[in-house]
């Protein structure tokens, strides 16, 4: 499995597929954009070449290349085997529906050689469902970014059982040849690393605001103004071994009976939905209300800062 900087990427389109794409280019790569209704990619590069000038207006284009060079890196298709002639990698971006990636990756093997690498692009669907209608399932892995992968780098690549070795290597490069920062399960589990840490953390904030321990406000800030400030740089295993004298070891026999008894103390899983989540959810729009115009200008003001901060950590 071997690449070269100008081979091609499909991108099979949606709103990650477009995110997807300009992390692509970004490395130099040319990227075809394939979506199965007629004009629907077309109209996602004018968006993503007009996202891209306003980046480098900004100064946070990402990569050596300039906007028109990156440009010029993307083409539009309306027929699926055009879109796949010349690839060595295809990045599947439709929406949760195993039904439908199934299908998609059963068309694409069809059309493409056995070298081609197969990546799903699901943020909840194990490797095994998505590739079961796949013959050559040695070549086939999740990539799952974290939402939008232009700003935030990282993304989870998820062996099938059958994925060869090979593979993951060559997709680790190609991550991080573009500039993500990938990291590699050693095998497929519900939710992968980054979604059941993150539902971890959802479960106990929820239960936490729920049962009138603290407001969603306060909860918010426990994360962006204490934990939120160190996990930006380090996790949670290096800053076990960090917070004390002698490392890890030293950690848990100072707090591991202590952070027993608080997991033990933790309630039964919320149902986020229903009566017991109204005066969640009333405080959450009270903060920020739910209609475009302020969603809006608050995805947009996230993205400024993660910008800024993958650039800070560029730095360092």
């Amino acid at each position: 499995l071997c690449t070269n900087w100008f081979d091609c990427i499909v991108v099979i389109d949606g709103l990650i597929g477009r995110s997807w794409a300009m992390v692509f280019i970004s490395g130099g790569y040319n990227v075809k954009l394939y979506d199965n209704q007629p004009g629907q990619a077309a109209k996602a590069i004018t968006e993503i070449r007009k996202q891209l000038d306003e980046l480098e207006e900004a100064h946070m284009l990402r990569g050596q290349l300039k906007a028109s060079q990156q440009h010029a890196l993307l083409s539009s298709h309306d027929d699926l085997a055009q879109a796949l002639e010349g690839a060595f990698f295809v990045q599947e971006c439709v929406f949760e529906q195993l039904e439908v990636k199934q299908s998609v990756f059963r068309d694409i093997e069809c059309l493409v050689g056995e070298d081609v690498i197969l990546s799903s692009s699901t943020s909840c669907l194990v490797p095994s469902n998505v590739f079961s209608k796949v013959q050559n399932r040695s070549r086939c892995l999740v990539s799952h970014p974290v939402n939008p992968p232009y700003y935030v780098k990282l993304v989870e690549l998820v062996p099938h059982p059958e994925t060869a070795a090979v593979v993951m290597d060559t997709a680790r490069t190609f991550m991080t040849k573009v500039g993500q920062v990938p990291v590699c399960l050693r095998k497929e589990i519900d939710g992968f690393a980054l979604n059941r840490v993150q539902a971890a953390i959802i479960a106990e904030s929820w239960r936490l605001v729920q049962d009138g321990i603290i407001s969603v406000q306060d909860i918010d800030l426990v994360m962006s103004e204490g934990l939120g400030m160190r996990y930006a740089f380090i996790g949670p295993m290096e800053t076990m071994h960090l917070n004390a004298p002698d490392g890890l070891v030293d950690y848990m026999k100072r707090y591991g009976e202590g952070i027993r008894r608080v997991l033990a103390s933790f309630g039964p899983v919320p149902e986020f939905s229903g009566e017991s989540a109204k005066s969640v959810v009333k405080e959450m729009y009270e903060l920020i209300p739910n209609d475009g115009q302020h969603l809006s200008a608050r995805i947009a003001r996230r993205d400024q800062l993660l910008m800024s901060l993958a650039k800070l950590k560029e730095e360092h």
